[in-house]
């Protein structure tokens, strides 16, 4: 597995970062907390008072979580 894109998120943050897919129009309250934690980890930004997806938040939502695997299985 490539370290780069394996994160173990919390479900929270995992919500909020699928949460960011959409318009902001369309997005219910984000916890701030979280979305911070997100941008700390580079998964997110700030952009004009929005958080947005990063390059590197598109890549791990495609990747998914290694923990959503099991529950796949």
């Amino acid at each position: 597995m490539n370290g780069e894109f394996d994160h173990d998120l919390t479900a929270d943050q995992w919500e909020v970062l699928k949460a960011l897919r959409l318009p902001v129009g369309g997005r219910r309250n984000l916890a701030r907390f979280v979305l911070d934690r997100l941008v700390v980890l580079q998964l997110a930004a700030w952009v004009d008072d929005h958080a947005v997806l990063t390059e590197k938040g598109r890549k791990a939502l495609v990747r998914g979580s290694v923990r959503l695997w099991d529950v796949a299985a």
